[in-house]
């Protein structure tokens, strides 16, 4: 799979949104004239099948011991991937249970195992680094953090290089825009708007409050 082609998906799909004159209003309150819910791809089985195999190919190529899931949008895509795979399977939450045996880090435990680590999403890439630590908290190395689609946010480059992570996507924001604009879905103005948004994600939003 390309990243185009999974571009052509995201956008088939409705899992991601475009929308530069009528702008989307993020959790954060943020402005944003783009808005992704990969969980929107599992309703597609053709995209859902040819997703998991591309994953699955990533994952395969570095060898880890256990597969890793980000609560909750990474459990789904890990365990269609843990299943081709036929590796064992985990999945992070956001933080500890603050019950039962309070752990972060569910299924098998992580520790010593080479771990590739599931994501929908990359935004900020907070989240994704917290599942992260939480994995090497228990002595797992974690290979590598694979995701779907990533807004492509300077923010999110910088964390994951200052926390020594490797980052890899399937469809970055580049390849979002190419295929939105091949199709008609942006045009020029648009597609620059989205630029800008990239480059500026709260100047963007206080411009279009």
């Amino acid at each position: 799979m390309t990243q185009l082609n999974l571009a052509k998906g995201l956008l088939e799909a409705g899992a991601v949104r475009l929308s530069p004159k009528a702008p989307f209003t993020w959790a954060s309150g943020l402005k944003s004239p783009i808005y992704c819910d990969n969980r929107q791809l599992l309703g597609f089985p053709q995209w859902r099948s040819a997703i998991a195999d591309a994953l699955a190919a990533a994952t395969a190529a570095l060898s880890p011991s256990l597969l890793a899931g980000t609560s909750t949008a990474g459990i789904p895509w890990a365990a269609l991937v843990a299943d081709r795979l036929d590796l064992p399977m985990a999945y992070v939450r956001p933080e500890p249970k603050k019950h039962g045996m309070g752990r972060q880090v569910e299924g098998p435990h992580a520790d010593g195992q080479r771990v590739v680590l599931i994501e929908d999403l990359i935004s900020t890439g907070g989240s994704s680094l917290r599942c992260v630590a939480a994995l090497q908290r228990e002595d797992a190395t974690v290979l590598q953090v694979l995701a779907l689609f990533s807004y492509g946010l300077p923010a999110a480059e910088l964390a994951f290089d200052q926390a020594g992570v490797p980052l890899r996507v399937l469809a970055d924001f580049e390849a979002l825009l190419a295929e939105a604009t091949a199709s008609g879905i942006l045009d020029a103005d648009d597609a620059a708007a989205l630029s800008e948004w990239r480059r500026d994600t709260v100047a963007w939003s206080r411009k279009h409050e």
